[in-house]
């Protein structure tokens, strides 16, 4: 991280300068067995296919608002950091009818039908995999985004000052998600490169997602993100711990 990023996209980049073989996200999905790490540097090549994506096939630019109808997934953090290298808003768990493009995983597909703009599907499956059948009127998000280009750039500047996240009906600017994030950080117990956070919460909240992606990112530290963790027994969680060499935890 350098002193002088703005947004959470900033705050990629310089990780990815700085070191881009490390781990960056390790998810487990508890209800399948599903494991997946990235580094950073093949987390930053999703991110930047997706913002291709986004701003190249669906026509997102600075401040149109992304409605994300996603669980704490790998793949949600890449939409994240993908609309913060646009300039869009990411709205967590909002309004699809007050969205220009939505973006839906498998349990949000009838709510996400009230978009009147593009919309997105995913499998959220091991892989990154596609459906078997694309939901009718949805874009497949695995069958689209191979295609696209390995580096992006914003057509527009992005300002840092300007609308960049809404979670649990709270707006933040792109400075405001990197300046509390930083500020957060030493409560989480991240304490720079090398700390490693497992975090269990949801994506529906500042904390969850502050926790499960951007106080990692922000402090040069890594994160293992748990889904369905209540399935795990306490002495598999601690096994966990212990073989991903975790130094906090959230959950």
């Amino acid at each position: 991280m350098n002193a002088t990023d703005r947004t959470p996209a900033d705050l990629l980049r310089s990780a990815l300068a700085a070191d881009p073989g490390r781990p960056l996200v390790t998810f487990y999905d508890d209800a399948t067995g599903e494991r997946v790490e990235l580094s950073v540097a093949t987390f930053a090549n999703w991110v930047a296919k997706t913002a291709n994506l986004l701003q190249g096939d669906l026509g997102v630019g600075p401040g149109d608002r992304v409605t994300l109808l996603l669980p704490a997934h790998w793949q949600t953090a890449v939409w994240l950091l993908a609309c913060s290298s646009v300039g869009a808003v990411a709205d967590v768990g909002g309004d699809p009818a007050a969205a220009d493009v939505v973006v839906s995983g498998p349990e949000g597909l009838e709510a996400a039908r009230a978009c009147r703009g593009e919309r997105v599907a995913l499998a959220l499956r091991p892989l990154g995999g596609r459906f078997p059948q694309p939901p009718a009127g949805f874009a497949d998000y695995a069958v689209e985004v191979p295609s696209q280009g390995d580096r992006f750039a914003p057509y527009a500047p992005v300002d840092p000052e300007g609308p960049a996240l809404i979670v649990a009906g709270r707006e933040f600017s792109g400075a405001e998600v990197v300046e509390r994030a930083r500020a957060e950080a030493p409560g989480l117990g991240l304490a720079g490169p090398g700390s490693r956070i497992l975090s269990g919460l949801s994506y529906d909240t500042w904390e969850g997602l502050d926790a499960g992606l951007f106080a990692a990112l922000a402090t040069g530290g890594s994160v293992v993100l748990c889904r369905h963790l209540d399935a795990l027994s306490e002495d598999a969680l601690a096994k966990r711990i212990d073989d991903e060499r975790v130094t906090t935890t959230a959950r």
